[in-house]
């Protein structure tokens, strides 16, 4: 069987990490990058992890999509933020035959990307893992790596296991990544805001890691009950999510190396928050559905606040 090619847009935190571990394992991988593109032009990249450090001393690296070649999997590791950009990034790196891979958070991200590519060249990487970028082209991996790759339907219908599920799977755990397979797309986006709702908002609006909220009774309790919050959002949006999930997910985080999430790294460095595709997009998604999430829209309220005010710093 042809092996995959790969295309990995952003080489940050995500990009560098998992972009980087499918490099070592001897695939085909192409990283679009910016700020850093000189820096990994003349070093490469080096990753800092856990599972035991590792230097790429030569990268197929390019700072403008067309020089790019199409490539099989195009794995989309920008935040959320920036997908205005895609438009004038896929279609010159994307085979015909290709698909989008997006390893992002939020919810209906897939949607705009569909718009663009078309509903059948989709798919969802999931990605739970505690990855910072420290410098340029240098990524430091902090704990967890699992990818979570579930298939897109514009109707968002179940669409159970596919064959390029389990053809790109079988490639990160080449690369040593620990996999997923999740029949519906949906509930598994849903499953991951009940971590990402609670940990990443709180982070900023208390200015805390997971560890600090984890200790204090009064910041436990709010995570929890904004995760049941969302557990109820997704099941009035059709999604059941197992009340012992939040127990687990609890767990997780308890046992989780003291983690400054990546929208407090993005608050701290005055870059834009996520704030639409991990607040926005479900709360709306609970309000057509019926469901009254008051801590949801107030954290997304002190949120948009939060992040207006710092890119008017950032402009000063």
């Amino acid at each position: 069987m042809r092996e995959r090619s790969y295309a990995i847009i952003g080489a940050g935190a995500v990009g560098g990490f998992y972009g980087g571990r499918l490099q070592r394992a001897g695939l085909d991988v192409h990283f679009l990058l910016h700020s850093d593109y000189e820096h990994v032009c003349a070093h490469g990249l080096f990753i800092e992890s856990k599972d035991g450090d590792f230097a790429l001393p030569s990268v197929q690296v390019y700072r403008d999509a067309q020089a790019m070649p199409r490539c099989d999997v195009v794995a989309v590791t920008l935040k959320a933020t920036q997908n205005h950009i895609l438009p004038d990034i896929l279609p010159h790196v994307l085979k015909d035959d290709g698909v989008v891979v997006l390893m992002q958070n939020g919810l209906g991200v897939e949607d705009d990307v569909a718009r663009i590519v078309g509903p059948l060249r989709v798919m969802a990487g999931l990605c739970f893992l505690c990855s910072n970028k420290v410098g340029p082209g240098r990524i430091q991996h902090l704990d967890y790596g699992t990818v979570c790759f579930a298939d897109y339907a514009a109707d968002g219908a179940p669409r159970g296991v596919t064959e390029r599920m389990r053809q790109i799977a079988a490639d990160f755990q080449r690369a040593g990544i620990t996999v997923e397979l999740d029949e519906d797309l949906l509930t598994a986006r849903w499953k991951k805001l009940v971590w990402n709702i609670p940990f990443n908002g709180l982070s900023v609006v208390l200015n805390a890691t997971t560890t600090e909220m984890m200790a204090d009774p009064d910041a436990r309790a709010l995570a929890e009950a904004l995760m049941r919050e969302v557990v109820a959002d997704a099941a009035a949006c059709g999604r059941q999510i197992g009340k012992e999930f939040v127990q687990k997910m609890l767990a997780y985080t308890a046992k989780m190396i003291p983690y400054r999430t990546s929208m407090k790294i993005d608050y701290d460095e005055r870059r834009p928050m996520e704030v639409e595709a991990i607040y926005g997009n479900p709360l709306r998604a609970a309000k057509r559905a019926g469901a009254d999430s008051p801590r949801l829209e107030a954290l997304y309220r002190q949120l948009k606040f939060m992040d207006a005010r710092n890119a008017g710093l950032a402009r000063a």
